[in-house]
């Protein structure tokens, strides 16, 4: 059995919609994958967290403080009712808030914090956020650190927190 030369030289792809169809599909896969990297998100049960993060420190700072979004798919509310790391000696659920004199102060939420059913709460800064207090360590830009959330009814679930620019607002490393 013979093979001819002209079997060997035909393109493997012979019209412009198959090709188009090729590099349509490797362009799916590519942000197929890379959202997968971006995305910075963990679940507990039926809720949703999304981007813990946390900005850099100065050295010698004693607190830092975490940023996340918590979502609730579920029919019923949760609570977040508290938070662990290993980067600090405690770490807290904050609030900041307006007083009667009209000055910022900031106060530890005692009972949690409430995950409305399909709602989200977002820890933020000049809002709810987590105070790690007594840092071990500097936390510098490009680095990450675990943390605990313990939630009433999802149960706990470990997170990652980017660590951010000292002076910048966070990069969304969600997707969304």
């Amino acid at each position: 059995m013979t093979i001819s030369a002209r079997a060997f030289a035909r393109p493997l792809f012979r019209s412009f919609e198959e090709r188009l169809g090729i590099a349509v599909f490797a362009a799916m896969l590519l942000f197929a994958s890379t959202h997968a990297l971006l995305a910075h998100g963990f679940k507990a049960g039926e809720l949703e967290i999304g981007h813990p993060w946390s900005r850099a420190t100065p050295a010698g700072a004693k607190v830092a403080a975490g940023y996340l979004t918590i979502k609730n798919n579920g029919s019923k509310a949760d609570r977040l009712v508290s938070v662990q790391s290993d980067i600090s000696d405690k770490a807290e659920i904050h609030e900041m808030g307006v007083d009667a004199n009209g000055v910022m102060k900031m106060r530890q939420v005692t009972g949690g914090v409430e995950i409305p059913a399909g709602g989200e709460v977002a820890l933020k800064p000049g809002s709810y956020h987590i105070m790690f207090m007594g840092l071990k360590a500097p936390k510098n830009e490009g680095e990450t650190f675990a943390g605990t959330l313990t939630f009433e009814k999802a149960g706990t679930v470990t997170v990652e927190f980017a660590v951010d620019a000292m002076s910048g607002q966070s990069q969304d490393h969600s997707g969304h």
